[in-house]
């Protein structure tokens, strides 16, 4: 037996034979043209071919994990058709005399090069992507399928790396789990993953020859490890860990409908995270009380175009009359950062995380913000929607946002049309916002902490940095005594506070979240019957005498 170590993107245990998966690896060779304009048109219309490709995989993905996560297919199309992308493998063919397949293959390396130079890891995460595209064109330029072969049985697939089209590709019937020795946490394979349930693992150095194909291995999601060839008693321990793990799914459907309050008769809200409409079925599935951060800037990322204020109030309108009157709380713009819209023609900066992201590009960009507010405004008339302003800092931010909304209303009122304000809350996840909560309390109606970048902001850790794992630390006691500041701050000012990060769903934290005060947890819709079970098992009076001091 061999055990090799790499990171979990979704917890689980997988038991099966091992697949090898290896890419085509087409042996790409350099040719001399002798007539470069239809060496051009072959290179336009594998191109057409190739687009058609994604477009398919699109539809595949948009019915399987949604649209924002179906969105990397439509980036890819629109990879296709840079000008600098296209320019350069033109200009190679004419001035260099060279065949279509060569100048794809050249280009890709040379953009997958200059991504992965860059500091900015989102940047680097795009090499992944010019590589993809290129190898599809490629394909398209040779005739050959670009696709999985179909396993012929339950299997756990070993590779490489997974490329987003590849992942979307395979047949949820017939794959148990996949490892890959390549690839990130924030790569878009894992987030694929997570939403398609699959137990995986990424960053896992083990090898794809014989010694690892076809044999049997057990993959644990939850520890990051796989297990090749397993001894008896290894095996016989993973199948009742699995068997457990089904049990406990199972159990965890009996919370379905039951209060969200302690022992001790505390009541906790119980919300979900979103990123579009399309996530509204597993809020649903799994009981939510409410949305308490619907991401709205994956509207505006999966389009090549601002939405306009109807596509927008569509949207948000929809949102409300599903969840009939339970709190949908819609987080506006949130852009920047390693979320960058192409038409927005954004200035690149040298530190994003600290430039013109979320409310400031809000605020700077008013007409664009008006938008929002005019359609978010317009939907609240057909449920209980919310609003919360990301990324604040200062009360002198609220008083602009009030400002704008203020002309918002007297547009609306003005033109006739029906409108009704919503709570208006804003997000701390600034070290800043937390030593003025109890100013900024004032304010507003509400306050959602979002720990992802405040534990990134107060630990000075770039938080998409795998070098600085070992440096991050989301249980920090400053991240904890901070989060009991502001949810003090929140209720001497009579408001309610709750958490949207990921810390939210970390369960050894939420008894302690229960004593801090913490109104409300917003997290992914799969862990919200986990915590409620936790919630319901727990006397936060007698939690705070055995344990706070």
């Amino acid at each position: 037996m061999k055990i090799y170590e790499g990171k979990g993107v979704f917890p689980g245990i997988a038991i099966g034979r091992l697949s090898v998966y290896k890419k085509g690896g087409q042996q790409v060779k350099r040719l001399k043209i002798t007539d470069a304009e239809t060496e051009v048109a072959r290179f336009e219309e594998a191109k057409v071919r190739a687009v058609k490709q994604l477009q398919v995989l699109y539809d595949k993905a948009l019915c399987e994990v949604g649209e924002a996560k179906a969105a990397i297919f439509a980036v890819h199309q629109m990879m296709m058709e840079d000008d600098e992308y296209n320019g350069s493998v033109k200009n190679m063919i004419r001035t260099q005399e060279m065949n279509a397949e060569y100048a794809v293959a050249a280009t890709g390396d040379n953009f997958a090069q200059m991504f992965a130079s860059l500091d900015d890891d989102y940047m680097k995460e795009r090499a992944a992507d010019v590589r993809d595209i290129s190898e599809r064109i490629i394909t398209a330029l040779s005739g050959t399928d670009k696709g999985m072969e179909a396993a012929k049985e339950p299997s756990i697939i070993v590779a490489e790396d997974l490329a987003p089209s590849e992942t979307v590709q395979l047949d949820k019937d017939m794959v148990l789990s996949f490892v890959t020795v390549q690839g990130s946490l924030h790569s878009h394979t894992a987030i694929l993953a997570r939403t398609m349930a699959i137990p995986a693992l990424v960053g896992t150095p083990l090898p794809l020859d014989e010694t690892t194909d076809g044999k049997l291995g057990i993959v644990d999601g939850s520890s990051g490890k796989i297990y090749v060839d397993p001894d008896g008693q290894t095996l016989a321990e993973m199948k009742i860990k699995q068997q457990k793990d089904s049990e406990r799914k199972e159990l965890l459907k009996t919370q379905k409908g039951r209060e969200n309050v302690t022992r001790d008769g505390k009541k906790v809200m119980l919300y979900a995270n979103i990123g579009n409409i399309k996530d509204l079925e597993a809020v649903l599935q799994n009981d939510a009380g409410g949305i308490g951060l619907f991401r709205s800037e994956f509207i505006y990322l999966e389009r090549e175009s601002s939405p306009t204020e109807e596509e927008q109030f569509q949207i948000y309108k929809h949102a409300a009359e599903t969840m009939a009157g339970k709190r949908v709380i819609i987080r506006t713009l949130d852009i920047g950062a390693d979320k960058q819209c192409g038409y927005f023609k954004m200035e690149r900066e040298e530190n994003p995380a600290l430039g013109c992201r979320a409310v400031r590009f809000c605020l700077t960009r008013p007409e664009i913000f008006k938008t929002q507010l005019r359609a978010l405004f317009r939907a609240s008339v057909y449920g209980n929607i919310a609003v919360m302003y990301p990324m604040i800092t200062s009360v002198k931010e609220v008083k602009r946002i009030q400002e704008i909304v203020a002309l918002v209303k007297a547009e609306l009122t003005e033109q006739g049309i029906d409108y009704a304000e919503p709570e208006q809350g804003i997000m701390i996840e600034t070290p800043a916002a937390v030593m003025v909560s109890d100013e900024l309390a004032k304010e507003v109606d509400f306050f959602s902490i979002g720990t992802n970048d405040l534990t990134q902001y107060s630990l000075a850790i770039d938080r998409q940095n795998t070098k600085l794992d070992e440096f991050y630390d989301a249980h920090h006691p400053a991240i904890l005594r901070m989060i009991s500041m502001v949810v003090e701050h929140a209720h001497r000012a009579g408001i309610w506070a709750g958490i949207c990060g990921e810390l939210g769903a970390d369960q050894s934290l939420t008894q302690e979240f229960l004593a801090m005060g913490v109104d409300e947890l917003s997290v992914s819709p799969e862990s919200i019957l986990p915590l409620r079970k936790i919630v319901r098992e727990t006397n936060v009076e007698e939690y705070k005498a055995a344990y706070r001091i």
